[in-house]
């Protein structure tokens, strides 16, 4: 699984940003062993132990995962690796401008300290001790590549490093309604009919049901140029009718067992009316959690959908008797 080279003494202390002292070999040998790099064994998700490699403690390994998101599970941790994340409509070779990366690191999550590393330079993303928080951080593919390091430790038997990727453009209307990336710039409008139209056919979930009430504020991320806070709640929702959902973010058995159940998260400063009407409830899926997108009243949705059937303006088909 691993491309290994040179054994390194890494020196260093322990700021925030902190330079090799042997930085100028170390990139000479990142160049060499490029070629040689072997990628994870399904572009996506890379899962490995460092018990096989117990005699190569200072070793550097090299990943490579090309995929929209994705995950990293190192056992028992020794060692570094070097996580290049990379997403797969890019050319092999060269730089990959335009495009965030949004880490979120598992709550059992230990063993190593996550930087970032660019031109020899470290500078810590994820502390060991930060990782059972499970906040997300976000941070531009030009800035580095991950520099996943284990701590010492006498016993490795129960650590386990582990985090979940996601790579969103930097610009345009993906990156603003990403929730990670401008944690509190994501537009409170409702949405156009070609928005909704198009929304039923892009979403990764699409039902109709009702919005029950909210949770409780929730933490959203961590990024490398701003901070998200208290900014974003969790609805609870149930749904008469589910059309499509990627992941299972809602299960069956809601409300007196007819219908689904599951939760959706809001920013915050936008306006949720809870109970009464029903609504088309349509969004994304982040990290395992449900984000609301459009979401007209649904009696406003069929008059809509049955006009642009009419007009032969619908971008697909679904069923709404």
């Amino acid at each position: 699984m691993f491309s290994y080279f040179g054994s390194l003494d890494l020196v260093r202390n322990r700021e925030v940003i902190m330079t090799w002292p042997f930085a100028a070999h170390w990139i000479a040998a990142v160049l060499l062993c490029r070629a040689s790099a072997q990628y994870s064994s399904d572009q996506c998700s890379w899962r490995g132990s460092g018990l096989s490699h117990e005699s190569h403690r200072r070793d550097v390994g090299q990943i490579y995962l090309r995929c929209s998101q994705g995950s990293l599970e190192w056992l028992y941790p020794t060692g570094a690796i070097i996580v290049n994340l990379r997403p797969n409509t890019e050319p092999s070779s060269g730089g990959t401008p335009g495009f965030h990366a949004c880490v979120k690191p598992r709550a059992d999550s230990q063993g190593a300290q996550v930087y970032l590393e660019r031109a020899g330079e470290l500078r810590l993303l994820l502390g060991e001790r930060a990782q059972a928080q499970g906040t997300v951080h976000c941070f531009s593919l030009e800035e580095g590549v991950l520099f996943v390091e284990a701590v010492a430790q006498t016993d490795i038997s129960r650590r386990i490093t582990a985090f979940q990727y996601e790579l969103v453009p930097s610009q345009g209307p993906a990156a603003y309604m990403y929730p990670y990336l401008h944690p509190g710039t994501a537009p409170c409008k409702p949405c156009s009919d070609e928005e909704v139209l198009m929304a039923v056919c892009t979403s990764d979930f699409v039902g109709s049901g009702y919005i029950q009430g909210v949770v409780k504020p929730s933490f959203t991320s961590s990024s490398s140029s701003t901070s998200g806070a208290n900014n974003h709640s969790s609805f609870v929702v149930t749904l008469s009718r589910l059309f499509r959902q990627k992941s299972k973010v809602f299960v069956w058995g809601g409300t007196r067992g007819r219908g689904w159940s599951g939760y959706v998260r809001v920013p915050l400063r936008c306006s949720v009316h809870a109970g009464g009407d029903e609504y088309l409830l349509t969004g994304f899926v982040h990290f395992g959690e449900a984000w609301l997108g459009c979401a007209p009243r649904y009696k406003d949705f069929t008059k809509l959908y049955r006009k642009a059937q009419e007009a032969g303006n619908t971008p697909c088909q679904m069923d709404t008797d």
